[in-house]
């Protein structure tokens, strides 16, 4: 037990050096460009996952400053307005999301890590059941937008492929 609580972590018998295993901080973007909201997918991804912009804080940067860079990166677009939407869960990865609504604009111009894109009216949206889909839910009732989220069954289907080995590795 680390400190007298109830955690257990792993620790250097040799030199005592504590393995704290916290979350890492991940940002995610719902980028909305001309009333339209900007979803990726990632090249690791089956074709029919798309996803908010998300990226890790670099050191020395505010969330608001790392969230305009991964836009930036990933999509080419300049961030002029940022507003925190919330902080999210993502146990999975053991990592906490910090989105943001990123109000942007320029032309589309995908990072190597991004194979394409949709730009989606806000009537279209379903939010997915995982740490960015919640962000997005409530991003789209705080604007008047009761929110859908995929059933089980569109869920399982957009993600088939998703926890599969790749070819070739």
């Amino acid at each position: 037990m680390e400190d007298g609580g109830e955690k257990v972590r792993l620790r250097c018998a040799a030199c005592g050096w504590t393995h704290w295993n916290n979350p890492v901080p991940v940002l995610a973007a719902i980028v909305e460009i001309e009333g339209k909201v900007l979803l990726a997918r990632n090249a690791a991804w089956p074709p029919k996952m798309f996803a908010l912009i998300t990226g890790f804080m670099e050191a020395g940067e505010s969330p608001q400053e790392g969230v305009a860079r991964e836009v930036k990166e990933e999509t080419n677009l300049d961030a002029h307005a940022i507003t925190m939407v919330g902080a999210y869960e993502f146990l999975r990865m053991n990592q906490v999301i910090i989105a943001y609504h990123v109000q942007a604009s320029g032309t589309v111009q995908l990072s190597p890590e991004l194979l394409d894109y949709r730009l989606m009216e806000l009537k279209d949206l379903k939010c997915w059941p995982a740490g960015t889909g919640y962000a997005l839910a409530d991003w789209l009732r705080a604007r008047g937008h009761e929110p859908v989220f995929f059933t089980p069954e569109e869920n399982a289907e957009r993600r088939r492929g998703l926890d599969q080995p790749k070819e070739g590795t």
